[in-house]
């Protein structure tokens, strides 16, 4: 059965880096066998604020309940989005509040400060460009946004494991570099479309279902 994976582009422009990211990621995928889907959210209409927090409900946009539709839907999520000031942008953030909602992400227990991983059984990936090289993010800022994403928020839900790939730095990069990491992209989609324990153990298809 082909891996469902949904792209979720999180850089506002559709003419980025990012884009183009994504872009090949997909078309990787694709090409191996699995079903993608993507979501720009540069393309969806929403309010990206969550203007009473947890304590009233807000409607969802119809963009927004297609949204959390896609992600029940997907098996693997690919977040691709670009670092500013140290974070993703607001506009990923904005969505993230909107959808990642109690009852929907996660759950708290009646009486206790635990919670339920709603969104449990799906693994992800973050593909993550930076105008800083990805040592100085790593070691010196200590990745305060790829901590955010991946702690934070994913293993909070209940996704995971998380694979985290640094592309950078992006200011200056010639177009040589951008080929290379667009051509990384496509390769880690084309990933999607073989089981793990195929690809890593080279066992027969039946005995990975």
């Amino acid at each position: 059965m082909a891996k469902k994976v949904l792209v979720v582009l999180g850089h506002p422009a559709l003419d980025s880096l990012c884009a183009g990211l994504a872009e090949a990621y997909a078309s990787g995928a694709r090409q191996a066998g699995a079903d993608v889907r993507v979501l720009a959210l540069g393309e969806l209409r929403f309010d990206p604020v969550l203007a009473a927090g947890f304590r009233a409900e807000q409607s969802l946009e119809p963009d927004l309940k297609r949204a959390q539709a896609e992600i029940l839907w997907a098996e693997h999520l690919v977040w691709v989005y670009p670092v500013w000031w140290g974070a993703m942008p607001a506009l990923l953030k904005g969505f993230i509040d909107r959808v990642l909602l109690p009852g929907f992400a996660f759950r708290y227990r009646k009486g206790s400060t635990a919670w339920d991983r709603l969104l449990a059984g799906r693994s992800a990936e973050l593909l993550v460009t930076m105008d800083s090289p990805p040592w100085y993010y790593r070691w010196v800022t200590r990745m305060p946004g790829h901590v955010q994403m991946k702690r934070a928020i994913l293993d909070f839900c209940g996704v995971g494991p998380v694979r985290v790939h640094s592309m950078g730095p992006v200011l200056g990069a010639s177009e040589v570099r951008k080929t290379d990491w667009l051509a990384q992209a496509r390769r880690l989609g084309e990933r999607q479309g073989v089981p793990s324990c195929e690809r890593w153990w080279l066992l027969p298809a039946a005995w990975c279902r």
